[in-house]
Order: structure tokens, then C-alpha cells, then sequence
């Protein structure tokens, strides 16, 4: 196991909890019955809902094991406002491409991210281009299309209104 640390937002680690507790308390034990009558049945080898409710359960205690592994390591970082309209983790970064275009993203943990919320790793490339950058920088992000120049336009804690 990496001894790398978890950064994550205190929202991101509840969300964490959240998921290992809801796995723990409500969906491993109604699974457990399930194989435990399935087993009751007879014969396992050809027993579909004893074989598909084991499979089910190694499913959830592999991500039980996950979750307790990502959160042993959790370093929750509080975001504060943009010194000198820096971008860091946690903010909310706007950048504008070549033709005009802008999009909003917000700086988080990798077990955080969802694209359509606009969270997007603070160890992807376009965090790294604009971490540490102010209000104004251009900067030049490498995709697979190949490169494009962003201007950051704006760095915030709260959500940019569209």
C-alpha cells in the first residue's frame, strides 16, 4: 500500500464514509441472508442465486476494502480563498479556450471527481496547468487532440453562476 496521502474536501470524505457505512449497514447483511437461504437450498454448484449472491459479496467486501484503504490515508484540506487569485485545491477555476469557449471545474480528489458537476482531479492535467497560477495566466494544457491554450479567468471558492 502507498503511503502517498488522500487529499479530499471534508465533503469527499463524508461521501467516502457515507458509501463504506451504507455497504456495511444496509446492502453486505441483506446480501449475506441471501446466500445464507441460497445455501439452504441444496446443491451450490448449479444453485444461480447462491453462485450470483457470492459473487455479489466478494463484489462489496472488495470495495469495503477499498474505501477503508483510501480513507486510512484521507488528508482533508479546507480550501480558503484564493491568495493573490492563485488557484489551489479546492477552488473553482474558469478558463477560456482559443475559440472563447469557458468552462468551470472545480480542483478535488481523485475520489471525488464527476464531470458532470465539474470536479476534475487536482492531479489531472488542467489542475496541474492552472495550480498555483493567477487570474489571467494562460496556460498550455496537453491532450490527446494535442495541445490547447487556456486562459484562467477566474478563481473562486464558491461555483461560478453560468
Amino acid at each position: 500500500m502507498s503511503a502517498t496521502p488522500n487529499y479530499i474536501t471534508r465533503e469527499g470524505a463524508e461521501q467516502l464514509q457515507h458509501e463504506l457505512t451504507r455497504l456495511r449497514r444496509e446492502e453486505r447483511p441483506v446480501i449475506v441472508l441471501e446466500v445464507s437461504d441460497a445455501a439452504a437450498q441444496g446443491d451450490r454448484s448449479e444453485n444461480a442465486e447462491y453462485i450470483y449472491g457470492k459473487k455479489k459479496l466478494r463484489e462489496i467486501d472488495r470495495r469495503l476494502g477499498f474505501l477503508l484503504s483510501r480513507l486510512e490515508r484521507v488528508e482533508i484540506v479546507t480550501p480558503s480563498e484564493p491568495v493573490h487569485g492563485k488557484a489551489a485545491f479546492g477552488h473553482w477555476v474558469t478558463v477560456q479556450d482559443e475559440e472563447g469557449k469557458c468552462s468551470s471545474y472545480r480542483l478535488v480528489g481523485e475520489d471525488e471527481i464527476s464531470l458532470p458537476r465539474g470536479d476534475i482531479s487536482w492531479k489531472s492535467p488542467l489542475a496541474r496547468a492552472v495550480i498555483g497560477k493567477q487570474k489571467g495566466a494562460t496556460v498550455t494544457v496537453l491532450r490527446p487532440s494535442g495541445p490547447v491554450d487556456l486562459e484562467l479567468i477566474e478563481v473562486s471558492l464558491n461555483k461560478p453562476s453560468p
